[in-house]
């Protein structure tokens, strides 16, 4: 009787470890997903806040803080944070697509996930135009794969899985779109599908969906917006519209984050690879003269003006998506961490904004999603994960075919002037950055060379 037992607690004990080496370290690892995502959104919320409370009581303050932080941002990232640059999804696709440990330990490492957070925190102190959706893509990736300690026998389907998962739930967290990470882990991140994969994927995401509600309440990123029940005569024409305006300006963007070397002036371009402080600094000068021309709108990540529009309480110059476009440039080519996510979302809705002179008879509301919907597609060529995006934040389900051609047809504008921007940052990190090297996110001049950096 005794040894019966005794077998059945043995037994008992295997099957328990068992189950939490295959669900019960995964679903941890999504629990944390949700909490980091939900924490690092207040952080970088409180931090707007206070560099708008500063700014307002004095208004030219950013023209000394702004530069000064981007020299600060740089100058950390350069010397102890090789590889939490730009948004992040560039390092995932490159661990994905590379052997994922090896890749893993050096793009997605606990310290790179500590700095991820606290150099954007202090970037959003300065009104730097970054978002916190592609950072917290990277930080749920490296959080995710560093669970890998916890399997006896880690390998490399189990790596890519968390890799996958962890991003996937990030962006699903940040932007409360669960379809949208399920979709963007397809379309973006490997640009196919697994079956295996799949239960995995949803199943990180719901956890960390799970997490993220707990703590925010079920709620829409840009609200819910009312378009009526009666379509516009004009609105087939809209689409066609907005979607070649936003396709060129998304191209425009990833070209010149792309061909740096033809459009930057061979000085600064020297600059920026022999004195990347320098170069931040005088970024951030750009920066806070762009905000300060418009009005303080082109400071953050634009979230607040976006929202304004689409529910009618914000008015903003014709010039605002121009201006926003320069400051956002202006925040990615040092290399400081932070995402395009939200301020691509903000760059339509001023392009809608806009267009809204011209289809006067339409609902402003439906012209700026879509907008921000062509302008995301453009500048991430991917239209699906752009519309669906867009339909999970606006609740928009009305809009799905005019959303899905506006995409579609954005996106193919936009290749015809560059190629897939995440894709092609991604490039750059497939091999080791050199410790004093520029930064990945801007290709070497050949005056500086880099490991396969151009």
């Amino acid at each position: 009787m005794l040894r019966a037992l005794r077998s059945l607690s043995t037994l008992t004990t295997r099957r328990t470890r068992s189950l939490w080496r295959r669900y019960g370290i995964f679903w941890l690892g999504a629990i944390l997903v949700g909490l980091v995502a939900v924490y690092y959104a207040r952080l970088i919320d409180w931090g707007y806040g206070l560099f708008m409370h500063y700014r307002a009581e004095h208004p030219w303050l950013p023209l000394i803080v702004t530069p000064a932080v981007a020299a600060l941002c740089v100058f950390l990232t350069r010397s102890f944070f090789r590889g939490s640059e730009g948004s992040g999804i560039p390092q995932v696709i490159a661990v994905l697509h590379s052997p994922t440990a090896a890749a893993g330990k050096r793009l997605l490492t606990l310290k790179i996930l500590a700095s991820k957070i606290a150099v954007s925190f202090i970037a959003i102190l300065g009104g730097f135009t970054i978002g916190r959706e592609g950072p917290t893509v990277q930080v749920g990736a490296a959080l995710m794969f560093n669970m890998r300690r916890f399997y006896p026998r880690s390998n490399l389907l189990i790596e890519r899985q968390l890799v996958l998962a962890g991003a996937a739930a990030g962006l699903s967290a940040a932007f409360n779109t669960p379809l949208a990470g399920i979709v963007f882990a397809i379309e973006e991140l490997t640009r196919s599908f697994s079956t295996r994969a799949s239960g995995v994927l949803i199943t990180g995401i719901i956890i960390a969906g799970i997490v993220a509600l707990g703590l925010n309440g079920n709620y829409t990123y840009f609200g819910t917006i009312d378009v009526g029940a009666h379509f516009p005569s004009l609105l087939a024409v809209a689409v066609v519209v907005t979607a070649i305006i936003t396709g060129i300006a998304g191209g425009v963007f990833c070209w010149l984050l792309l061909n740096t070397a033809k459009w930057i002036p061979a000085p600064l371009r020297t600059l920026h690879a022999s004195r990347p402080v320098a170069f931040a600094a005088l970024c951030g000068l750009v920066i806070a003269v762009a905000g300060i021309v418009s009005g303080g709108t082109t400071f953050g990540s634009g979230y607040a003006e976006a929202r304004g529009l689409l529910e009618g309480r914000e008015h903003l110059s014709v010039f605002y998506p121009l201006l926003k476009m320069v400051s956002m440039i202006g925040s990615y080519l040092p290399g400081i961490p932070g995402g395009i996510f939200a301020p691509s979302l903000s760059i339509g809705a001023g392009f809608g904004n806009v267009l809204h002179m011209f289809f006067t008879d339409m609902p402003l509301p439906m012209l700026i999603a879509l907008a921000m919907v062509g302008y995301l597609a453009a500048v991430t060529q991917s239209p699906i994960t752009a519309f669906v995006i867009v339909m999970e934040m606006i609740n928009g389900h009305a809009l799905v075919i005019s959303l899905m051609a506006t995409a579609l047809i954005s996106s193919r504008v936009s290749r015809a002037f560059a190629p897939p921007l995440y894709e092609a940052l991604s490039e750059r990190y497939a091999t080791p950055v050199a410790p004093h090297a520029p930064s990945p996110e801007v290709p070497a001049t050949k005056a500086a060379p880099v490991e396969k950096q151009a």
